[in-house]
């Protein structure tokens, strides 16, 4: 059986007794060294390994006969792309070829989140102990964003939300984080990568978000098992972003192929060695990084076949790359192949998989592949307004007011959750919910009822080209939902000419407005497809 170990890389010390001279930290109490050699030279020592107490309880009584993996995940992809071309036509310079993936002007981070959480959870799978969110575009500052996902999940309060932020290598970390803990826990990575006209990652970039719950062998089947992994950090600058910057800078090209590159082969061949795997046993790596040129290289030395980055069809989705390339790779994986995922971020991080025979019944409705074929194209200039970089006329009619904290808390089961009301005697279920029947009857006397994965049908609707809106004009329909219920919604990731009454329509949570610095999420209906 192959051990995961916790990796304590973090020291600037040359030996224990310089970092403790007088003992272990609180921090430190109860944690066994297994390993140890001094961190005095750069990249050639040895890592100090630490077994957790439970772990090493587990080993001592016999008792460590679970493994740890991937649960379940999902991905979301916006249904909107970018044409490369299009950048050249407009801006004369930029571009290429392929399209990438492009958030509507109504999702952000947090959205997209709560939609691959929702896909990851929709199986039936038991449902988190803890939630990690991570993202390099924040919602919010000073507010965890996590706890938004948390209330559109309908969590327990007692599941912790926690944020995991400040650089792309974050989301890569909570995974490992998660698979080397002992809870069930639900890792979100999301991005929106934005750059100025022709930059890099305006046609480079892309948006996505996926989530992945982990847990162990004890709390369902495996769809992958975790093997190990490996890590290897130094400190170099090939890409940064200041606070209040909204673009990344970077560095020449030569000098971060150069800096990744020793990092990468110990990484890997310190992942083999732990796991006591070769190459030959590795049926697939999915290696991925923001350095192009870096992350190229690194993959032609490894040994293994490379799976496809979707660099022609969605972009680099940044923080969530990593994990969009698993859920691509597990979309298509047999029993039995041995995944590795490679991430170039400010060092490598390996971590290798095992496909389960429970795969294939364990996959999400949609794939990785169905979201890609997904798609309607959205115009240059459109992209470049709904990402704050061309400024155009306002709607005439006043915008949105801020949105209030204290009816948002009393409402947030209705407001983040969609939970509506039925009632006991009649049946009849009400949107938003109620205290009293339509028809009348006891106060109080009803059931809640969550709304948020019902399907239903257009009855009417109406396109409105004057109401305020980022991206007008704005569709509202009425909805007849099946099993009762029925309430006038916004419609989006929609052609306003192509809707028709008896459409099919499902709920998504989307930003339905920002005044004041406050987001106001809600949900909206899409057209239901695929």
């Amino acid at each position: 059986m192959v051990l995961n170990l916790t990796v304590c890389q973090a020291f600037n010390v040359a030996d224990a007794g310089t970092a403790f001279p007088s003992g272990r930290p609180g921090w430190l109490a109860g944690v066994g060294v297994v390993d140890y050699t001094p961190l005095g030279s750069f990249l050639t020592d040895r890592q100090k390994l630490v077994v957790t107490p439970t772990r090493r309880k587990a080993e001592q009584d016999g008792s460590m006969s679970t493994s740890r993996g991937i649960l379940a995940y999902g991905v979301h992809l916006p249904y909107n792309r970018l044409a490369r071309s299009a950048i050249g036509e407009v801006m004369g310079s930029g571009g290429g070829r392929g399209h990438r993936s492009v958030a509507s002007y109504d999702e952000d981070t947090t959205t997209m989140g709560v939609e691959a959480a929702r896909r990851a959870l929709a199986g039936g799978v038991p449902a988190p102990e803890a939630v990690w969110f991570s993202t390099v575009a924040p919602a919010y500052l000073d507010k965890t964003n996590a706890t938004v996902m948390h209330a559109a999940l309908r969590l327990d309060s007692l599941v912790p939300a926690l944020d995991f932020g400040g650089a792309a290598r974050s989301a890569i970390g909570a995974l490992r984080t998660a698979l080397d803990g002992p809870k069930r826990t639900l890792m979100v990575a999301s991005d929106i990568r934005v750059s100025l006209p022709t930059g890099p990652e305006d046609g480079g970039g892309g948006d996505a978000a996926v989530a992945v719950l982990v847990g162990c062998s004890e709390d369902g089947p495996l769809l992958a098992e975790y093997l190990g992994g490996a890590s290897a950090t130094a400190e170099f600058t090939d890409r940064w972003r200041t606070p209040g910057s909204d673009h990344s800078r970077n560095w020449e090209d030569r000098f971060g192929e150069q800096a990744y590159l020793p990092l990468v082969r110990k990484a890997w061949a310190e992942a083999l060695a732990t796991t006591g795997l070769a190459p030959d046993d590795v049926a697939v790596a999915a290696v991925t990084g923001l350095h192009a040129r870096a992350t190229r290289k690194a993959a032609s030395g490894l040994g293994v076949a490379i799976a496809g980055d979707l660099a022609d069809t969605v972009g680099n989705a940044g923080a969530a790359h990593p994990a969009l390339l698993l859920a691509d790779v597990l979309d298509a994986a047999d029993p039995g192949d041995v995944v590795a995922l490679v991430v170039l971020a400010d060092g490598c991080e390996v971590l290798l998989f095992r496909a389960t025979h429970a795969l294939a019944a364990g996959r999400p409705g949609r794939s990785v592949a169905d979201q890609v074929a997904d798609r309607a194209d959205v115009a240059y200039a459109r992209y470049l307004t709904w990402r704050g970089l061309l400024q155009v006329q306002p709607p005439n009619r006043p915008g949105p007011n801020r949105t209030s904290a204290p009816a948002a808390l009393r409402r947030t089961d209705w407001k983040h959750g969609f939970v509506g009301s039925t009632d006991r005697t009649t049946g009849i279920t009400h949107l938003p919910p109620s205290r009293v029947g339509i028809s009348g009857g006891t106060v109080d006397d009803m059931d809640p009822t969550p709304m948020a994965d019902a399907i239903g049908t257009v009855a009417t609707f109406t396109v409105d080209r004057l109401a305020h809106s980022p991206s007008p004009p704005v569709v509202f329909a009425v909805v007849d939902f099946d099993g009762g219920g029925r309430m006038p919604i916004e419609l989006t990731d929609v052609d306003p000419t192509a809707v028709a009454i008896g459409d099919r329509v499902e709920m998504t949570f989307r930003r339905l407005s920002t005044s004041d610095g406050l987001h106001n999420y809600f949900w909206k209906g899409r057209p239901l497809r695929g």
